[in-house]
């Protein structure tokens, strides 16, 4: 993944390439936003990259990006795992 790229629908912003990582929408301050599982997004990014540059390239390029307030969410799941 080169460059990240989102796509507007239905006023909800999707990441363009973590489609089965999709879990569901939530509300978030009046605007339903997409909420993407953080680990199938890495699963998704390990196809083209080691597993250390997928959580770099997450954390600084996906989950540092402020896009708006439609800015999609990510689910961790259990944070003690």
């Amino acid at each position: 993944m080169e460059e990240l790229e989102y796509s507007m629908e239905n006023d909800i912003m999707y990441v363009l390439g973590f489609e089965d990582a999709l879990m569901g929408f939530a509300l978030q301050f009046n605007n339903t936003v997409a909420v993407y599982d953080y680990d199938k997004c890495l699963e998704i990014l390990s196809k083209d990259m080691t597993l250390e540059e997928a959580v770099e390239y997450m954390e600084f390029n996906v989950m540092g990006a402020y896009v708006g307030p439609n800015t999609p969410v990510f689910y961790f799941g259990d944070l003690d795992e």
